[in-house]
């Protein structure tokens, strides 16, 4: 059953996405304010933003026994419903990338850079990039919120059901997010710590989504990768992954100088089918392992 509360919620939160409603990091960042006040001096501590998310995965998990507990474990699925469209989501992105493919289509660099930069890292906004450099940075930002927001989400509910889904979703959510930006760094750290397998197993998904053979030749700098944050292991997975130099935009320039004004949209239209096979390569997972009596 908990699969189909997933695809339910799936299905739901990408209607959602489509009409941008319902954004989650909103409830996140009221929570986080509401709750996230520190003592001066206490700036950089960890302990406020664990107890504000960790206290309510330990209700959730505590709900969770009781109900199976007591045979009425269809009494938990609507609010894992609920909380699945919450947690899951990156609403926003559809129009943002419509309207920055229109400006690299006309090669207008420059309104690309300013639809689009308040989607980036805080470091990399305002920054005076070259257009492949800019297009690397947006098409991992894109990559990591859909992983954060979905495939993240995804692993921890199979895995260890909402209590863990929300856990690992609001240690994302902390280092994004937390109002004491002295935490966010050490948040960071901890929410590399719950994407390291899940990151890694979709950077082998992207083999069975895309092209296996260029794959291959890449994986091998990324698995198992301990050192390397998510969004390399992402990118570098995925540039194996795609044909046509969807993520090599200079070596793409090089050799199609004259379809350069379509790049921006076909690469981004490629990153976007990658991953949304690569979903459907886990729901199958899923729905396997669910069938096997493992999950």
């Amino acid at each position: 059953m908990s699969l189909v509360v997933f695809l339910i919620a799936y299905v739901l939160r990408r209607r959602l996405d489509r009409n941008d409603h319902w954004c989650g990091d909103a409830f996140w960042r009221s929570w986080f304010h509401r709750w996230g006040r520190v003592a001066a001096g206490r700036e950089a501590s960890l302990w406020p933003g664990l107890l504000v998310i960790g206290l309510p995965a330990l209700v959730l998990a505590g709900v969770e026994v009781f109900t199976v507990g007591e045979g009425m474990r269809w009494a938990l699925y609507p609010l894992e419903l609920l909380l699945l469209l919450m947690l899951l989501g990156a609403p926003g992105w559809r129009a943002v990338l419509r309207t920055y493919s229109d400006a690299w289509q006309r090669g207008d660099m420059q309104a690309a850079w300013h639809h689009i930069q308040e989607r980036l890292p805080a470091a990399e906004r305002g920054a005076a990039l070259s257009p492949e450099a800019m297009h690397l940075s947006v098409s991992r930002a894109l990559m990591i919120s859909v992983f954060e927001r979905f495939f993240l989400v995804v692993f921890w509910y199979a895995v260890g059901g909402i209590a863990l889904a929300f856990l690992a979703r609001g240690l994302v959510a902390l280092a994004g997010q937390w109002p004491q930006m002295a935490a966010r760094a050490r948040f960071r750290k901890l929410a590399q710590v719950v994407e390291w397998v899940p990151a890694r197993l979709l950077s082998c998904t992207f083999g069975i989504a895309g092209d296996l053979a260029g794959w291959g030749r890449e994986i091998r700098s990324v698995f198992p990768g301990v050192g390397k944050a998510t969004p390399d292991v992402l990118m570098i997975s995925a540039n194996g992954s795609l044909t046509g130099y969807a993520l090599d935009p200079a070596r793409f320039a090089e050799l199609h100088p004259e379809e350069w004004p379509a790049f921006g949209g076909r690469s981004l239209s490629a990153i976007r089918d990658l991953l949304n096979r690569s979903m459907l390569v886990w729901i199958c997972a899923f729905a396997l392992l669910v069938i096997a009596g493992i999950l």
